[in-house]
């Protein structure tokens, strides 16, 4: 899933929590999607971001 796809994904998220609709344990289970659909883009996030600090003098990724 990309980062936009998850994102949007997380929008509907909110807007199903934020209208209030779900009884107790239908948001629970929707607000524990949201959270793991959040720990995906953190971790692609911060593979993106080591990937970044090995980026070497020339712009090229040095080798690993």
């Amino acid at each position: 899933m990309s980062m936009e796809e998850a994102f949007s994904k997380l929008d509907v998220i909110v807007g199903q929590l934020e209208s209030g609709e779900s009884s107790l344990e239908e948001a629970f289970q929707i607000y524990q999607k949201g959270m793991e659909l959040l720990k995906e883009c953190s971790d692609k996030i911060d593979k993106v971001e080591k990937k970044m600090m090995k980026l070497n003098e020339n712009g090229d990724l040095s080798e690993f």
